[in-house]
């Protein structure tokens, strides 16, 4: 599953080479979704400053998301493979364990996020864009995530 946008194809244009630009253009729609998660709660809580309408505890959702973000990203797609040397204390294993705690806080931060929206937004008629807010900055560092560690390819330096 590591590769599975290996055999992606970007639609065919002359004018640009897209298989050596892949990396490039991974890693800046990753950061800009990811930036774009933070300036939203950020807007939401310079809207928002009293802790009535934007409770500062469910900013605890983006930053678990992140952390997450952090933990996926730092095992490489070779030693979820097990191509990598085996001289950690794990090996691939551990590796895979690190990846799957990584992702269980990423789906946990992201369905706490909509149990905020619809429990403290929703549900008792209160203004919904802090809600909305909290739901989409999880999502986007969600969906930066995936495409900072499934979009780019591995090359091996040497």
């Amino acid at each position: 599953m590591a590769g599975f946008l290996d055999s992606f194809r970007w639609p065919e244009c002359e004018c640009i080479d897209w298989g050596e630009k892949r990396n490039t253009v991974a890693s800046i729609v990753a950061g800009f979704l990811f930036f774009t998660g933070w300036w939203v709660i950020i807007d939401a809580a310079v809207h928002y400053p009293k802790p009535e309408d934007l409770n500062h505890a469910f900013h605890t959702c983006g930053v678990f998301s992140t952390l997450a973000f952090f933990m996926i990203n730092a095992v490489s797609n070779a030693h979820i493979r097990g191509d990598a040397y085996e001289e950690g204390c794990f090996g691939h294993i551990g590796a895979r364990v690190w990846l799957f705690i990584g992702f269980l806080i990423m789906f946990v931060s992201l369905i706490a996020s909509v149990w905020i929206l619809f429990g403290a937004y929703v549900a008792p008629g209160l203004p919904v864009y802090p809600g909305l807010c909290v739901f989409f900055q999880n999502l986007l560092i969600f969906f930066s995530s995936l495409i900072y560690k499934f979009g780019r390819t591995e090359e091996l330096w040497g």
